[in-house]
């Protein structure tokens, strides 16, 4: 499912958005779906969008966030804690969608 929603996502990030950023958890359990989404679809995202920063930010504890910045600095943010790899995806969807 996670694979489906990147490919939609496709290279659409940089009409909505001017940053990307996940921060995780090396080790800890709540953060295991963040570094499952990272290590299975950065790289497609990646390819897609050569451009477009999508910052991966390790930290020991930190709560597993996934961070949108828009334009003006306007940023967003959803915890994506104890989500899997999928659960992940659809929230990312959910902030590159354009917002009102």
């Amino acid at each position: 499912m996670a694979s489906a929603v990147v490919r939609s996502l496709g290279s659409c990030l940089g009409k909505n958005l001017r940053e990307i950023r996940v921060h995780l958890c090396q080790t800890s359990g709540a953060s295991k779906g963040a570094r499952e989404f990272v290590e299975q679809h950065y790289v497609t995202l990646k390819k897609s969008n050569p451009d477009f920063p999508i910052l991966v930010r390790e930290c020991s504890g930190v709560q597993a966030r996934l961070w949108a910045r828009y334009d003006f600095g306007k940023e967003c943010s959803v915890s994506v804690e104890n989500m899997s790899a999928d659960q992940v995806a659809i929230a990312l969807q959910t902030l590159v969608q354009p917002k009102p």
